[in-house]
């Protein structure tokens, strides 16, 4: 069993670790196609010291491997035979926080029903492992990664969901935090207790000298409540006096130095040990900012990419069922490095959220003009073939308005201006407006509002019931689903965010909890009205029942096309109606146009236009219905979205 990685001396000894001669061909050959991929990043990082980092991740992945699970090992070789798994129209995502979603892990167990009836095939619980106590970033300062959150149960309990979970083919995605412990953290407690090994894991200065040369091209992440990148810790410094902590995000979240191969070798453990534990997905939480670099932001250099290969291919020996999904909410140029490019290209993250989109839905759903979202769309690189977009409405963050300068001067626009306008807008500011937002983190310096509220308020709905109008909750009703319906058709995994198959509006009572009342990203948190999902499904005639119809419809029809295979691009088609936006998706199987009307108004299209994409006779997906191409229009209701195909396809 020789491997070019290793001299006949190691690939003897490690040999001798296999039992069962089946398993050491497996290893082996799984270390003859992703171990040099392992290496190259090691030496590209770690140099001189690469060779004996992957002596020591050997040890940490065959131990992994001789405890993986069977069903799990059976799930490796479906997946190796499968290896588009992610990309299928099949896959269809729910986020959830699992106390608000079903109090415990084993609560959302008795919910899977429910999930499998949405269906979903993808389930990301927000963080879950064990946070420090008290404030602690919704979940993302965690004080262990080998335990879950006591009052949501034990290791076991996650284990047994996720059984379940694979069971009906649902995959399980839970957060990993690469950036940043707590510093409650048992490496932060050892090195504040002035153990060398373990002060080499963070970031530490005796002065402000370095803090202030990194502070000069560092930018704030939340200016509000956390501003700077450095925090004073009495225990922080050499003998136990005090000293600087790098904290980018929050004084409590101590960020890590990637640049010592302790800190990757703890992390191919922990990443090894949760997928023994049936997680499938890791969302690699933070990951623009593991690499620091003193004159720069800090964000996306080089060496993450190197880092995160490295990972990825460790993982890929041990348990290739799992796979990686980049939480990068950065430019279009900066995030395709996350799929992989160059000598990277596809072995980087095997997917990635498609911020840029949820932006873009927003504006354009504000502005009824879609000319800035095509020009956005228009102008970003190809990804892998062999990769996927994460694709939301909504998320559990706030809305960053990331719209270019550039792409806004393509189409006649002031970036700053736009960006102040969807502020205005979405905070229920600008005279007219229909959302019922909140303004979150305004940097003075920098004139950036963010934005909270849940899909429903900041699409109108909770405006208009309370005002009892039944044609703008009708039209509320049609954006929400007109969103939606772009996330389902553009091609990736739509992540539909609890509570908005529901409609659920803002949940004003996050005031209320001491812990949450600083953070008002918690009014798009709310807990999971269960009464209300047993309601929508008797009487699906209520705004809620029309949205959960309305979703679960969609979905199935997803599911049928073939043309939504995430390894296609959706193209942007001129559109001869700047309210409209047209997307197109060359399939082997035929093309898909896909239609949406972002305003009010009743649109009416010349049919050449897309007669020329498709021919004379069309079928929308959506409704069954048929369209004849030859007549001189096509009229658009408000918000209605068409998924159409040439006619001769589904005879």
């Amino acid at each position: 069993m020789p491997t070019t990685l290793l001299t006949p001396e190691q690939a003897e000894r490690l040999r001798l670790a296999f039992d069962d001669d089946r398993d050491a061909q497996t290893f082996f050959l799984r270390l003859e196609r992703y171990g040099p991929e392992l290496l190259d990043s090691l030496r590209a990082v770690y140099l001189e010291r690469a060779d004996g980092l992957l002596e020591r991740l050997l040890e940490i992945m065959l131990h992994a491997y001789h405890t993986r699970p069977a069903d799990l090992k059976r799930l490796d070789e479906a997946r190796l035979l499968s290896p588009d798994w992610l990309q299928s129209p099949h896959m269809v995502g729910y986020v959830a926080y699992t106390d608000r979603f079903a109090g415990t892990l084993r609560g959302v167990q008795e919910h899977v029903d429910y999930l499998e009836g949405l269906g979903v095939t993808y389930l990301h619980l927000m963080p879950l492992l064990r946070p420090r106590e008290g404030e602690n970033d919704g979940g993302y300062a965690v004080a262990d990664y080998r335990s879950v959150r006591p009052d949501l149960g034990t290791m076991d309990d996650l284990s047994g969901l996720a059984r379940e979970l694979r069971g009906r083919g649902i995959s399980l995605v839970l957060d990993l935090v690469l950036n940043h412990v707590a510093r409650e953290h048992e490496w932060a407690e050892r090195a504040r207790a002035g153990e060398e090994q373990y002060r080499d894991y963070f970031h530490f200065f005796a002065d402000r000298g370095l803090p202030d040369a990194y502070e000069a091209s560092l930018p704030e992440v939340f200016p509000d409540f956390a501003p700077g990148n450095f925090t004073w810790d009495e225990q922080a410094g050499e003998g136990g006096i005090g000293g600087w902590v790098w904290t980018t995000f929050n004084t409590y979240q101590w960020d890590l130095n990637w640049g010592n191969p302790d800190v990757l070798a703890e992390f191919v453990d922990i990443i090894l040990n949760l997928a023994n534990r049936g997680v499938e997905v890791f969302r690699l939480d933070a990951i623009a900012f593991i690499w620091k670099r003193l004159g720069t932001s800090s964000q996306n250099q080089p060496e993450v990419h190197h880092l995160t290969r490295a990972l990825r291919a460790a993982a890929r020996i041990v348990a290739p069922a799992v796979a990686f999904k980049a939480e990068a909410i950065v430019g279009p140029d900066d995030l395709i490095h996350y799929l992989g490019s160059g000598t990277h290209h596809g072995r980087v993250s095997d997917m990635a959220y498609h911020n840029s989109l949820m932006v873009q839905l927003w504006s354009s759903l504000a502005s009824r003009d879609t000319r800035l979202m095509e020009e956005a769309l228009r102008a970003f690189p190809p990804k892998p073939t062999n990769t996927t977009w994460g694709l939301y409405v909504r998320c559990h963050d706030d809305i960053g308005w990331a719209i270019s300068d550039t792409d806004a001067a393509r189409v006649g626009m002031s970036g700053p201006g736009h960006r102040h306008f969807l502020s205005d807008f979405y905070s229920g500011e600008f005279a007219g407006s229909f959302a019922r937002g909140l303004v979150f983190q305004h940097n003075p310096a920098t004139g950036d509002r963010r934005i909270s509220g849940a899909a429903a308020s900041l699409a109108g709905l909770e405006t208009a019931l309370e005002g009892g109008d039944e044609t703008q909750i009708e039209l509320a009703v049609g954006r929400l689903l007109l969103l939606h319906t772009v996330v389902l058709g553009f091609g990736g995994v739509p992540l539909l965010y609890m509570g908005d198959e529901l409609a659920l509006t803002n949940d004003d009572r996050y005031a209320d909890i001491p812990e949450h009342a600083a953070d008002n990203r918690w009014v798009h948190r709310p807990r999971m009205d269960w009464a209300l999902a047993e309601e929508v499904q008797a009487h699906p005639d209520t705004p809620a029942g029309q949205v959960n119809a309305g979703l679960r419809q969609r979905i199935a029809v997803r599911k049928t096309l073939p043309h939504l295979h995430a390894s296609i691009e959706s193209r942007v088609i001129a559109s001869p109606d700047p309210r409209v936006l047209v997307l197109r998706r060359d399939h082997p199987q035929g093309t898909l146009l896909e239609l949406y009307n972002f305003s009010e108004d009743r649109v009416v299209l010349p049919a050449y236009t897309l007669r020329g994409q498709l021919g004379e006779d069309a079928r929308d997906a959506l409704s069954g219905s048929a369209f004849h191409l030859s007549r001189p229009t096509l009229t658009l209701d408000p918000y209605r979205a068409l998924w159409l195909t040439a006619a001769e396809v589904n005879a």
